[in-house]
């Protein structure tokens, strides 16, 4: 099982890049994708999802090309785009069997996989109950129930956990850690916790670029030394932030507590901390922004 990306472009309109020259190997495991707001994540799933057609380059399921032969992965694609919608009339279940019959499910089985899908995203209670009725949360936990209708070897899920409460998203997590076994899972989300939780592999892109793939952990070595603590008063925090690279900030009865990423000691009272892949995500894409600007 393998999603071969090679030099995958998207040009829109006004020759706005979208994505540019990216290449990438994807195998079983979930592979966390982050970067930026416009960085390419969601145009690169389309096309994955093969909703958007690439500029240029191609993308190969099983070293079959998508674009030649689009539904060699659609028939094993379980896709939960950011923007998705429902129909406000419908029920959970009517909407769920009607999706099921568009992917070809067999009525009897279909029936069987939507009761466990319920139960799994926690809508049980409200299955007969009018979409339109549904808050946020609740719609897009339909939306990853409808995802999974066909027990899909490519599972593409863009932003799932937005709109959900800390315990749906622990749910939801755990969910794709039971899902990356024997499958392909691809998460894109500027939740850096979500991806730290659940991801076998990280792919950052930025400006259409792919920046790195690699593990999480080589990911955390590449900041070790790097990521400082000290307390700055609250009328200080302004310039710190113009000063230094900040990656959180915690008020506290002394002041604030920085955290910043610096390749040497950046303040007289700053000590070494441990590193989180956040720490590891921002000093990635800095370090793109300065080779950029050079």
């Amino acid at each position: 099982m393998k999603l071969h990306i090679d030099g995958l472009s998207k040009i829109y309109s006004k020759n706005v890049h979208a994505l540019r020259e990216l290449n990438l190997t994807i195998n079983a495991g979930v592979l966390g994708l982050l970067g930026p707001n416009g960085a390419g994540k969601s145009t690169l799933m389309r096309i994955l999802a093969t909703i958007t057609k690439a500029t240029s380059g191609a993308v190969s399921w099983n070293d079959e090309d998508i674009a030649r032969t689009p539904n060699t992965v659609r028939q094993v694609l379980g896709y939960l785009p950011q923007d998705f919608g429902v129909y406000p009339n419908l029920s959970a279940i009517e909407f769920l069997e009607y999706l099921a019959a568009i992917k070809g499910l067999a009525a009897q089985a279909a029936q069987r996989r939507i009761d466990e899908l319920l139960q799994l995203v926690n809508l049980v209670e409200v299955r007969k109950r009018p979409l339109g009725g549904f808050s946020g949360g609740m719609k897009q936990r339909v939306g990853i129930a409808q995802a999974l209708l066909n027990d899909p070897q490519l599972l593409i899920v863009d932003e799932p956990t937005g709109g959900l409460d800390p315990e749906e998203r622990v749910r939801f997590r755990n969910l794709l850690s039971e899902l990356s076994g024997e499958r392909i899972v691809i998460l894109s989300t500027h939740i850096v916790s979500d991806i730290e939780a659940t991801a076998t592999d990280i792919a950052i892109i930025s400006q259409g670029r792919l920046l790195i793939h690699a593990a999480p952990e080589i990911l955390l070595k590449s900041v070790v030394g790097k990521v400082w603590e000290w307390t700055v008063p609250s009328v200080e925090l302004a310039l710190a932030k113009e000063k230094y690279l900040i990656s959180s900030t915690i008020r506290r009865g002394e002041g604030i507590l920085v955290r910043a990423l610096s390749e040497t000691q950046p303040h007289a009272n700053a000590q070494p901390t441990p590193a989180g892949l956040e720490d590891a995500y921002l000093y990635c894409i800095a370090r793109h922004k300065q080779e950029h600007a050079a």
